[in-house]
């Protein structure tokens, strides 16, 4: 067993740990807290894919900004037992059987993917070089738009959080 081998196996529990225990875990500042663990397991896997730009900005983003964002947002409303809604036993029920049909139809597509480990060993694959090529040829119109609607979001915000 080599030393990937190993790291992959040790990120990929870790990750189901700390997802299961962000689900499961009534603080939801722990929550978030496990959440954070979970971004850096994704960003172990993505060094392992030898994909070092999207982890790094999977920390940046995700992991610093966002999440800090989370934790500021949840200190600030006070969250407790006492404000939480109490859920009948159907929604309870309804929820668990269609995160059973999400996991079966997740489990459906897998079976029917192909690895294609030639793409992954070469080396190539997660080079900002590379993923700058494809991100401005073949998506240079989604990914305009996607500033274009980020831009409008941002002039939504400045006009909401200002005082008249």
């Amino acid at each position: 067993m080599s030393i990937t081998q190993i790291l992959f196996w040790t990120l990929s529990i870790v990750a189901l740990f700390s997802a299961l225990m962000m689900i499961t875990s009534k603080n939801p500042v722990y929550s978030v807290l496990w959440l954070i663990v979970t971004f850096f397991c994704i960003s172990g896997h993505y060094i392992l894919l030898n994909a070092q730009f999207l982890a790094i900005v999977n920390i940046i983003v995700y992991a610093g900004a966002i999440m800090v964002l989370f934790l500021f947002v949840i200190m600030l409303m006070n969250l407790g037992k006492d404000t939480e809604p109490q859920k009948s036993k159907w929604l309870k029920l309804a929820s668990a059987v269609s995160g059973g049909c999400l996991l079966l139809v997740l489990i459906a597509v897998l079976r029917k993917t192909e690895t294609h480990m030639a793409d992954l060993t070469s080396g190539e694959i997660g080079l900002i070089q590379n993923l700058g090529k494809v991100l401005f040829n073949q998506y240079v119109v989604p990914f305009e738009i996607s500033s274009i609607l980020f831009l409008s979001a941002m002039v939504g915000a400045v006009v909401i959080g200002k005082k008249e």
